[in-house]
């Protein structure tokens, strides 16, 4: 059986300020925390120090090849062309083919970043894929 047909997807579920992105995603990237460290050495001492510096912001790529009922993403950027950023938060749960959860990641204060829409062509069969780009400080 090959690994592509093991039936495993992502449930997504994001929220803030009356929208929600919800939805089962095939594919997501970006999962993951970057520190910036200071390192700072005092003159006879043999180690230095590390201070933190700052969080650097991440970027969540979610790939679906199903929207769901309601077209949040259309709505987020309905948003950002008015001028309001919606800090989303919420959680990635890794599922098995049976539903099962594997894995869980809380994701907190994403904004959108970048949407990109399906490439549709009648003379191929295949699945419509949608791109959401969110950035954000990590996950925990």
């Amino acid at each position: 059986m090959s690994d592509y047909l093991s039936g495993a997807y992502f449930e997504v579920e994001l929220s803030g300020n009356d929208v929600s992105l919800s939805g089962r995603f095939t594919a997501v990237s970006g999962l993951g925390m970057e520190l910036e460290y200071e390192v700072y050495n005092e003159g006879g001492l043999n180690y230095p120090r590390y201070f933190f510096k700052e969080v650097k912001p991440q970027v969540l790529v979610l790939q679906a090849g199903v929207v769901t009922d309601v077209d949040a993403a259309s709505q987020l950027m309905h948003k950002c062309n008015m001028g309001m950023s919606v800090p989303l938060e919420g959680t990635v749960v890794l599922k098995d083919g049976f539903g099962t959860s594997q894995r869980v990641w809380n994701i907190v204060g994403a904004h959108l970043q970048k949407y990109v829409g399906p490439d549709l062509d009648a003379n191929q069969a295949a699945v419509a894929v949608n791109r959401i780009e969110l950035l954000y400080n990590g996950c925990y």
